[in-house]
């Protein structure tokens, strides 16, 4: 009986030579860490060290998220990935009406110098890699990280991390945006060329397709949709006058890994091929690294349960094994409870525990790219390929990424896979454990971390006394020189740090923006 697979791709229940009938491994295999990097985009993998273990947190205030902060590092996490609260992630600041009953509810609440300063006391920016999941104002965050960088005294060339300053898939999937896609296109340009010249080793976008996985897209509509997108800002920062080797090597990705193991893997494999391809091909890159498709994994959230939420322990296990056989730099593993509230200290640390065991006591380390050469891989991976090429070939007909996102086409595409999903979830189909199959009638009771809501009022303190003590003077002219900048062709980034460095607050400085830009009004054409 043959199986479909997440994509809706047949999975025969044998394979043999016959899947790769005229199948040539040079071509499509290489070696590790060469063209097309099918097997891995370096050549030793995880041979010499593991992937990078980077574990997703932040809620409440600075001084919170710190404290676990460091609790992960003492626990063994090799890189912080920061989550902000929504008024952050939409450029307001937590005293702003619209952010009333958010702050610091699923992520840390920053709103100037201040709150970036407390959020890293005590951790040396120079030796830790930082993640920061931020889009619309993912230049501000940056700017503010490097502000406090400077004040430890560390010399910006030593910063290492990632934005993800991709704003293109909250239009299809995720909606916190601020500008229209143009000015929004010119940002990302100007950070790319900021950082070639001030930050040489930060990675200046993760272009994601994670979000629109949770937002119900296949695994051939992932890395279509992404892939697209990374197009698009390859593009844009080309017409502006930069060379693709110059900032091609500091793009990087972000994937989903589902509890559909195969697929999953096959997935990783196809996208480096893809990228690599198109960068070659397109782009006419020359930089090996340009052509390398480096990608950050996230087990995968939308699969967690409420329901015998212990069971979700065994879907990270699984989700992060694929992410690691697919030949991830890095990981996050979710915590078993994230279907109920944010994770507890406990959780947390079980889940870096899952990527230690994966990482030091099972031998998927111990070399490179092993299902390479399977009858089954290597078929789903062409399988995936020619599934996603298919979809991005949609999109090019439409115009590009953008014109397809302003026509529905990718978030018409994604609901209607999602619609699919919950149909046959419904219908017992499509077994979910503990939820529509193997059910529990006894619950046992489980107690959530809960975030104080006395931190909007404590936020809104803060600030006030940071608006009394700051000289307002200075604020406003460095507020007016960005809005100078932004009606120009110059850098914005450089006016923004002044205004940052003066106390300006994320909100003053996305409302300068908008009075220049604008903000999105989005188009349902579905």
């Amino acid at each position: 009986m043959t199986h479909e697979s997440e994509s809706g791709l047949p999975i025969e229940p044998v394979y043999g030579p016959e899947a790769l009938a005229g199948w040539d491994p040079a071509e499509r295999l290489g070696a590790p860490g060469a063209y097309p990097f099918t097997r891995g985009v370096y050549p030793s993998m995880y041979t010499g060290r593991p992937w990078t273990m980077r574990q997703y947190a932040g809620f409440g205030t600075a001084t919170e998220s710190n404290a676990r902060y460091r609790q992960l590092i003492e626990h063994g996490t090799t890189g912080l990935s920061v989550a902000f609260d929504l008024p952050t992630q939409m450029g307001h600041d937590s005293d702003a009406p619209i952010a009333h009953g958010e702050v610091g509810k699923v992520g840390v609440a920053v709103d100037s110098v201040d709150d970036m300063r407390v959020l890293f006391d005590g951790i040396p920016l120079g030796e830790v890699s930082t993640s920061m999941t931020i889009n619309a104002p993912a230049a501000l965050l940056l700017l503010l990280y490097q502000l406090v960088a400077e004040e430890q005294g560390v010399d910006p060339a030593r910063l290492t991390g990632t934005i993800q300053n991709d704003v293109l898939k909250e239009y299809i999937a995720r909606g916190t945006y601020i500008f229209p896609p143009g000015p929004s296109l010119r940002l990302t340009a100007d950070v790319f060329r900021y950082c070639g010249a001030e930050l040489p080793r930060w990675n200046t976008i993760s272009i994601s397709g994670y979000h629109m996985a949770e937002a119900g897209a296949s695994p051939a509509q992932e890395i279509a949709f992404t892939l697209a997108d990374g197009i698009e800002y390859v593009r844009t920062a080309v017409a502006a006058g930069m060379d693709v080797d110059d900032f091609a090597p500091r793009l990087s990705f972000f994937f989903v890994a589902r509890t559909t193991l195969l697929e999953e893997v096959a997935k990783f494999r196809a996208a480096r091929r893809m990228w690599a391809e198109v960068m070659r091909e397109e782009f006419g890159a020359r930089n090996p690294k340009s052509l390398m498709l480096r990608f950050h994994t996230q087990t995968a959230g939308v699969q967690l349960t409420a329901q015998q939420p212990e069971v979700n322990l065994v879907r990270v296990a699984v989700q992060g094994l694929g992410a690691v056989l697919g030949g991830t730099q890095s990981l996050h593993t979710n915590s078993f409870d994230e279907a109920i509230a944010l994770p507890t200290d406990k959780s947390a640390r079980l889940a870096l525990r899952t990527q230690q065991v994966l990482a030091y006591e099972t031998d998927v380390t111990a070399t490179v790219d092993p299902f390479a050469g399977s009858y089954v891989m290597e078929r789903m991976t062409d399988d995936v390929e020619a599934a996603a090429r298919e979809l991005m070939l949609r999109v090019e007909d439409l115009g590009g990424a953008v014109r397809a996102i302003e026509q529905g086409f990718q978030k018409g595409e994604i609901e209607r896979n999602a619609y699919r999903i919950a149909r046959e979830t419904d219908s017992g189909e499509r077994v979910v454990v503990g939820v529509n199959r193997f059910r529990s009638d006894e619950e046992e009771p489980y107690e959530p971390l809960r975030v104080d809501p006395a931190i909007e009022e404590r936020q809104s303190a803060r600030l006030a006394l940071l608006r009394a003590e700051r000289d307002a003077a200075a604020v406003e002219s460095a507020l007016a020189a960005l809005k100078e900048a932004a009606k120009g062709e110059a850098n914005v980034l450089y006016p923004m740090k002044d205004a940052l460095r003066a106390r300006a607050t994320v909100g003053e400085v996305c409302g300068a923006l908008r009075e220049v830009w604008g903000a999105y009004e989005p188009t349902d054409a579905f």
